[in-house]
């Protein structure tokens, strides 16, 4: 299958080919050149999630050079689980989807384990190392650089808001070495994504170096992610011959684009609420249809700060107009006060103890109709561990919250880092100074 960009569905190429380039030549954003069906009421419900992601992704691999290693693949890069629990009782149905338990405790384990396990597959006839560019806004950097460390054949240069970050999520981002370099950029998540568009498409730089990119606006990472989506929703319908509904944090709309692919290509997925924080740019959107990007807004919820979200290219080649769009999703903004709110009240009602990201989406699900609780089972997508916001989570639960072990780890190693100006020269400069 074929891949094309967002502003040009004659501009196709091979998955392989995408998945190193990263974005399209004319800018655009990769996305199939066309959905495959796929025969949900045939994958089983008890399937791990490698042997899922095999059969739900072959046909994106087909007639692909990576085709016959795609069980390989899954096989690394899905060596963690998705746990999907019960919440509370009543007559609520509610369960929540735990994505943290990879190496870096956050959901971006999941796409970048599977990127790293393709791109290391891909033979590639220039000797030199694969620079892997990419914009975090905290999660998505720890989880390449754990996923790329020490990988022969690449280079990762991470580059993340100043300030703008958790204390937690900054160590994870610099407490590599070898093959890893960060950058704090003097800016916002967006300047940053900005930045590294603008280095894809700098002559010089592609002229001196290979390049591409592990954010979510490379389509590896978001196959991976229709995995965890199939599984959930699946086990919902074995267990109760229901459709599931899912709320999720949303930021940069990659998980968004992940869940509603999963919908169109069959699996049992009824309705998508987006929850955003105090960045409104994709509520207001669906509610006016007007597209209005501006600059992001810091919050507690950091991995959510984007103004200007990139997937949405992918969202409205899907969705050709605004009718259809605001009739397949929802979007709400959940503001500071109410996700911390929704930290403490979610803990003592249910005993979750929630990250600001996931504690949004809880907000987001407070706010649906009775009925819509009462009459259909909702999942709640949480995103990243509370650990990794102790600073936010801790005082407001009255206790300290234990990281996991993979995460202590890497509070244990020393960290470097250093600091430039949101500008394409310095940053071209630092690029080429390896």
């Amino acid at each position: 299958m074929n891949v094309c960009s967002t502003r040009d569905e004659r501009l196709q190429v091979p998955l392989s080919r995408a998945l190193v380039e990263g974005i399209a030549a004319d800018g655009g954003l990769y996305v199939p050149a066309r959905l495959p069906a796929q025969a949900a009421r045939a994958m089983a419900s008890t399937a791990t999630l490698d042997l899922l992601a095999q059969r739900l992704l072959a046909p994106f691999f087909e007639g692909d050079e990576l085709a016959a290693l795609l069980p390989a693949i899954a096989t690394e890069a899905f060596d963690f689980p998705a746990p999907l629990r019960p919440v509370g009782g009543g007559a609520e149905r509610l369960s929540i989807l735990e994505l943290y338990h990879g190496p870096t405790a956050a959901f971006k384990d999941f796409g970048a384990r599977f990127l790293a396990a393709c791109l290391a597959r891909i033979p590639r006839p220039d000797p030199r190392a694969l620079t892997i560019l990419v914009a975090t806004s905290g999660d998505t950097g720890g989880a390449v650089a754990a996923a790329f460390h020490r990988r022969p054949g690449f280079r990762v240069v991470l580059i993340y808001p100043a300030g703008r970050v958790s204390p937690l999520q900054e160590r994870q981002l610099t407490c590599w070495d070898a093959n890893v370099e960060s950058f704090a950029v003097r800016g916002s998540f967006d300047d940053c994504q900005r930045l590294a568009k603008e280095a894809f498409r700098d002559g010089r730089l592609r002229d001196a170096l290979p390049m591409s990119s592990a954010n979510s606006i490379n389509i590896g990472r978001l196959l991976a992610q229709i995995t965890y989506f199939a599984a959930a929703s699946l086990r919902i319908r074995e267990a109760e011959g229901a459709i599931a509904n899912f709320v999720l944090p949303s930021g940069n709309l990659g998980q968004a684009v992940a869940c509603v692919w999963a919908r169109e290509l069959g699996l049992p997925i009824g309705e998508i609420v987006l929850a955003h924080n105090a960045n409104r740019t994709v509520p207001d959107f669906l509610a006016d249809g007007r597209w209005r990007p501006r600059p992001s807004i810091a919050t507690i919820a950091s991995a959510m700060d984007v103004g200007d979200p990139s997937n949405i290219e992918r969202l409205r080649f899907l969705y050709r107009d605004h009718a259809t769009m605001t009739a397949r999703i929802r979007a709400v903004s959940i503001g500071d006060d109410a996700i911390r709110k929704g930290i403490q009240s979610e803990y003592r009602q249910s005993g979750l103890t929630l990250c600001p990201h996931s504690a949004a989406a809880a907000q987001a699900y407070r706010m649906l109709t009775d009925e819509e609780r009462r009459d259909s089972h909702w999942v709640l997508v949480a995103t990243a561990h509370p650990a990794k916001f102790q600073e936010t989570v801790g005082p407001l639960l009255g206790r300290a919250i234990a990281p996991p072990p993979a995460l202590a780890r890497l509070l244990d190693r020393p960290v470097a880092r250093e600091e430039i100006d949101a500008n394409l020269d310095r940053l071209r400069e630092r690029l080429l100074a390896a």
